[in-house]
């Protein structure tokens, strides 16, 4: 019950977080009515099919949508991809009933909707991530166009599914000189500060020195799609569970369609703990001191040799998600599972990248190495404070306006400072810290914004348990609540390090 009421706490609070970051950065398009006028918009609209295919002038339901050539490969990767989860399923549960309606233990994802002329992709935000310059610094990192699948079939107020689509474009061409990274952060800067709204907004967001000029076909880079495979309520054979997968398909430019690739950071945890050679191979490379830094920093680019290519997240996880358990995780502490890092090795790395580089920013224990081994992943970051598994869900924009939405997890919303920051120091011309914190806690660069807000120390904010009479843990002694509340279990592990902050 006291983490049911934390939770409607924390998203009590978004909506007016939301606004408040809208208002201060301008790097969301959060509002309904702009999204539904960016989306149709006669010469420039950024509906899935326009970006897609030029040529076409409207929206098209999802029929049309993966008949497109560049998008046939996107159903058949995700239909091996269910026929993998209900293998696994009947493997280890084969007692609980799965499928699509009613009359089964667990309910799966209808992908029949994917190829359904009863339902589309539409736009529900549109968020800048130049904060992500450090992956191809020519670029300026990327926008996130993110679509919601909608059935279109069920009345006048279309119920939205389990489902986001991200078309991730480059900020810029390189060869564009006509723009600089200078001119885009400034445009973006700026539109926090326009009074228009609805299409007239729509239309000096996509002018010719506007911040969305450049979101056209020729910079899109990928698609991620991250849905909601299956959910399962609380019954007498088992726990409430909801499973939510996750894809990337990089475009081709060659063969001109989508081809699964593997997911930035997605550690195979499993190929890792099967394959001994692999394995050590992949600790060697992440301890050496350069890349331990970046680890630290969160700006690590690991190869691919390391990586997979879809990840299964769970919810709930409590606050110990998979690979934190030493049982199942990659890093064994105190002797407990197999792992490919020992604790030896994690505390002699960390030694060795302080004493030639000093202090690291975030990883100072080997709780807050596997912590951080986790929240790198996409799996494992959405996992961490979002909402149902996602941590964009965006604007319902063909819903009645009068039923409010909850556009953002309190994770996106405590980054929006830090990616601010950056957005800002491009402009200005000077070097951005794109460092970043644990997916849990904000970095310290925005606390006098985020002083009391759930999203950092107020009420059902993520905390540090320490014990009455131990060390405190150093990668999350911070992690402190604000005055009037303390750090107080969630759930039922009592041995869990990390809690929530309530009332004394």
């Amino acid at each position: 019950m006291r983490l049911r009421l934390s939770l409607v706490a924390v998203l009590l609070c978004l909506v007016a977080s939301v606004a408040r970051a809208d208002e201060g950065n301008g790097l969301a398009v959060t509002d309904a009515g702009v999204l539904r006028a960016l989306e149709t918009h006669n010469t420039h609209g950024l509906g899935l099919a326009q970006l897609l295919d030029p040529a076409r002038a409207t929206p098209i339901r999802n029929d049309a949508l993966f008949a497109l050539p560049a998008m046939t490969p996107i159903p058949a990767a995700l239909d091996d991809a269910f026929a993998r989860y209900l293998a696994e399923h009947q493997k280890h549960q084969p007692r609980v009933s799965i499928g699509v309606g009613s009359g089964h233990d667990a309910q799966l994802f209808d992908k029949a909707m994917l190829t359904s002329p009863d339902a589309r992709f539409v736009l529900a935000g549109i968020v800048n991530r130049m904060d992500r310059a450090y992956v191809a610094p020519d670029t300026c990192g990327e926008i996130r166009l993110i679509y919601r699948l909608t059935r279109l079939d069920a009345g006048t107020t279309p119920p939205r599914l389990p489902m986001t689509l991200n078309l991730v474009l480059h900020a810029k061409e390189p060869k564009d000189k006509s723009v600089t990274c200078v001119d885009l952060a400034g445009r973006w800067l700026s539109a926090a500060s326009l009074s228009e709204t609805g299409a007239a907004l729509a239309d000096r967001l996509l002018a010719s020195d506007g911040p969305l000029a450049t979101v056209v076909a020729a910079n899109i880079d990928r698609i991620e799609t991250n849905l909601q495979i299956a959910h399962a309520p609380k019954s007498d054979m088992q726990e409430f569970r909801t499973d939510y997968l996750q894809k990337v398909f990089r475009f081709d430019e060659t063969a001109k369609r989508f081809r699964e690739t593997p997911m930035e950071n997605q550690i195979d945890r499993d190929r890792l703990l099967a394959d001994a050679a692999l394995g050590r191979a992949f600790r060697d490379w992440l301890l050496a001191p350069d890349h331990l830094r970046a680890f630290d920093r969160g700006t690590v680019l690991i190869p691919e040799k390391f990586l997979a290519t879809s990840s299964l997240a769970s919810t709930p996880v409590g606050f110990a998600p998979s690979v934190l358990q030493p049982e199942f995780g990659l890093i064994s502490i105190d002797g407990k599972g197999k792992g490919v890092f020992s604790e030896h090795d994690v505390v002699t790395a960390l030694e060795r990248a302080v004493a030639q580089g000093g202090a690291l920013e975030n990883i100072r224990s080997p709780a807050g190495f596997a912590r951080r081994l986790n929240d790198i992943t996409c799996g494992g970051c959405h996992q961490i404070r979002g909402i149902g598994g996602f941590h964009f869900p965006g604007a319902d924009t063909l819903a009645d306006q009068s039923q409010g939405t909850v556009p953002a997890s309190p994770h996106f919303i405590g980054d929006q400072v830090r990616r601010r920051d950056i957005v800002m120091a491009m402009r200005d011309g000077e070097a951005p810290d794109f460092s970043r914190g644990f997916s849990d806690r904000p970095q310290t660069r925005g606390s006098h914004e985020l002083a009391g807000s759930p999203v950092l120390d107020g009420w059902g904010a993520t905390c540090y348990r320490s014990k009455p009479k131990g060390t405190a843990d150093k990668s999350f002694a911070s992690w402190a609540c604000a005055e009037g509340l303390a750090c107080q279990q969630v759930g039922s592990d009592s041995s869990s390090a990390i809690g929530m902050c309530f009332v004394k």
